[in-house]
């Protein structure tokens, strides 16, 4: 064998050896540089629409109320004396006026009662007139010195006694009379029948429900609220409500009437069991309005310029509330403090604090973002300002 082939041999090994470490360092290189360069960082594009500007902006204080509407005038017509019902003609939805006769209850009973008490009046009386002429016979026996003065007292305690009787039994005459007066059955009221709870014909027994009579000329809604809200309730703040009622003849489903009504009184006590306190809201008008169905609507507490915010922008995934703000290009999370709520062109605000006047918040369109997330505005043919909200009207 030829002395150059191995030294070429061992050339061609140190010389492929070579340029791997080479090849392997020149990657590690680029590893490196690659390695130092920063990595493109994710931007979120946020349309215009999706930022709003905090602000102060006029806002109306309201609590949502619901009830039943009542008629404020309202009887229960009760029979005053038991016995057999006669005459009751009219039915529901009939009207009657005050005074009007309804119904009549049997009187053979009554009647034959004022006759008795008047003969036992007439008795005594017969017996007083007796009682006084004795007297006045012992008097004059008196004064002749006939009989002695015990003798006089004790007509004059007769005669008193017999006159006591007697004032006893015109009593009992008036109270049968009475009896008498009250088998005639009047409405107590102007108004229409609600409800005819008894039959012709049938024996009622005393205070039994004969009928109810309600004056539909001014009606209430009956409202139940917490007691916390009832602290800033006050006679004569003004509501807007909304009654459910049948709709036109030949149309189908239900319909909802707008009145306007005025907080009128306010229940001191609040119920038992659900601790509720009873508001009471007389409807500026009651045509067309029956007794008995729901209404529900806002009750209007106060007007104001507030620092307030869409309530969907206020978030509450976590223990406090809080607002996800737009600071140098960045998502912030700034905790806030929520006050009361109001309507600004149909939306529900909110009064906020914890927040700067102008701060740009995302609105509740956008989800939940993790904090310190970049955000750009897009672009639409130049720079984009942040959506303001518009003031209540």
């Amino acid at each position: 064998m030829k002395r150059w082939v191995p030294w070429t041999v061992a050339a061609l090994a140190i010389a492929l050896v070579a340029g791997g470490a080479l090849r392997a360092v020149k990657v590690r290189k680029a590893q490196a540089v690659q390695a130092s360069q920063p990595v493109a960082e994710a931007v979120v594009t946020l349309l215009a629409a999706d930022v709003l500007r905090v602000g102060r902006i006029d806002m109306t204080q309201t609590l949502p109320i619901s009830g039943t509407l009542r008629a404020v005038e309202s009887a229960v017509v009760k029979a005053k004396v038991a016995g057999e019902l006669r005459g009751l003609t009219v039915r529901e939805g009939d009207a009657v006026k005050a005074g009007q006769v309804i119904a009549r209850i049997d009187s053979i009973e009554y009647e034959s009662r004022v006759r008795q008490a008047q003969e036992q009046a007439d008795s005594a009386a017969a017996q007083a007139e007796v009682m006084q002429r004795n007297y006045d016979n012992n008097k004059a026996l008196v004064e002749q010195g006939f009989i002695s003065r015990t003798a006089l007292d004790t007509s004059l305690s007769n005669l008193n006694a017999a006159r006591a009787t007697h004032r006893a039994a015109l009593a009992g005459v008036e109270v049968a009379r009475k009896a008498l007066t009250d088998t005639v059955v009047r409405s107590p009221i102007d108004g229409h029948v609600a409800a005819r709870l008894v039959q012709p014909g049938e024996r009622v027994a005393v205070d039994g429900k004969l009928l109810e009579v309600v004056d539909l000329r001014r009606i209430e809604l009956e409202a139940a609220i917490s007691a916390a809200d009832s602290v800033a309730v006050r006679v004569g703040q003004r509501a807007s409500l909304q009654v459910e009622s049948s709709s036109a003849p030949g149309a189908a489903g239900k319909s909802e009437r707008q009145v306007e009504a005025t907080v009128a009184r306010i229940n001191p006590s609040a119920q038992a069991g659900s601790r509720s306190v009873l508001v009471y809201l007389a409807l500026d008008r009651a045509e067309g309005f029956r007794q008995g169905l729901f209404a529900q609507g806002s009750l209007v507490l106060g007007r104001g310029k507030e620092m307030a915010l869409p309530l969907s922008a206020v978030r509450v995934d976590k223990p406090q509330p809080y607002v996800q703000l737009v600071i140098d290009g960045r998502v912030r999370h700034r905790t806030v403090t929520t006050g009361w709520r109001g309507q600004v062109d149909g939306q529900t605000y909110v009064t906020v604090s914890g927040l700067e006047e102008g701060a740009s918040v995302l609105s509740g369109t956008i989800g939940p973002m993790r904090e310190g997330t970049a955000v750009q505005l897009a672009s639409a043919g130049g720079a984009t300002a942040p959506a303001t909200p518009r003031t209540a009207p």
